[in-house]
Order: C-alpha cells, then structure tokens, then sequence
C-alpha cells in the first residue's frame, strides 16, 4: 500500500459515467478510492454492495466513493446495473493505475483488494487491505471519518 500522509497519485480513468474521471478535478472533495479484484466474483459484490448500503451514510459527510479494477466499462455497466450501485467504477484495463497505488497484482493484470480514504486536498489518510475480507474495508474508513477534516 501506498504510506498514510502521502499525496494520492494523479490519474484520470474511463467511467460509468460515459466521462473521464480525473482525480483532481475533485480537490476539495473527501474521497474513498477502492481497488477491487473482478466484477460479478463473490467477494468483490459483497464489497461493492457494503459500500452500496452505506452510500447514504457516507454521502452525508460528503464523501464520494469510487471503485477501480482492471475490468472494462463495459463489465462495469452491467455490474453497476445489476447490484444498483449508485457510484462510479473505472476501467483500469492496462493497470497502470493499480501499479501507481501498489494494487496491482501481477502477471494477472488484476487490482488487489486495497482501500484509500483521501481527505479534501487528496493525502491519504487511511489504507486498508484485506483480499478476503470486504466488509472490514468500509468498516476502518467509517471509523477514520475523523482523519478526513484534519
């Protein structure tokens, strides 16, 4: 994982959106990057899923949640749409993205399972990482929210 206190790498990635998300273009915005394995796999739709059911609570502390993984937007579209995820995932298909957050595993050319809490001017504040366990991902950025305002 990349060290806490650490400026976010720059990058700008394809989105559900049918936009280029760009990271910069949200300085000022709190901001949970989460790198995922596979769309549809059964622990990467727990994750996203967790992160669906707490969209609100997080929302309200104006926190944008963004999920990345190798897969293409197209994949994303129908997994979006099939778990109504109500955020945004981006195509990482080369991995170039994953590699610049030390989430990239590989010769499999697939992001690992790492979570970023980024505050409003996008230093880390809180990292997790746990291939197996998703719900402890949003768990430990729910009890980081503090760090955020700091």
């Amino acid at each position: 994982m990349l060290p806490l206190n650490q400026k976010a790498p720059e990058f700008t990635l394809p989105s559900t959106s049918g936009e280029n998300f760009k990271l910069s273009d949200f300085i000022g915005e709190v901001i949970v990057l989460y790198f995922y394995p596979k769309d549809n796999t059964r622990v990467c739709t727990a994750e996203a899923c967790h992160f669906r059911d707490n969209f609100d609570l997080l929302r309200k502390v104006d926190i944008r949640v963004v999920g990345i993984s190798t897969d293409s937007i197209t994949k994303h579209l129908k997994f979006k749409s099939r778990h109504n995820l109500p955020f945004e995932l981006l195509a990482d298909t080369d991995g170039k993205v994953s590699k610049l957050y030390k989430a990239h595993i590989p010769f499999l050319n697939l992001s690992k399972r790492i979570t970023y809490l980024l505050n409003t001017q996008h230093k880390i504040v809180a990292a997790i990482s746990d291939l197996f366990n998703s719900e402890i991902h949003l768990k430990r950025i729910i009890d980081q929210l503090d760090k955020v305002r700091e």
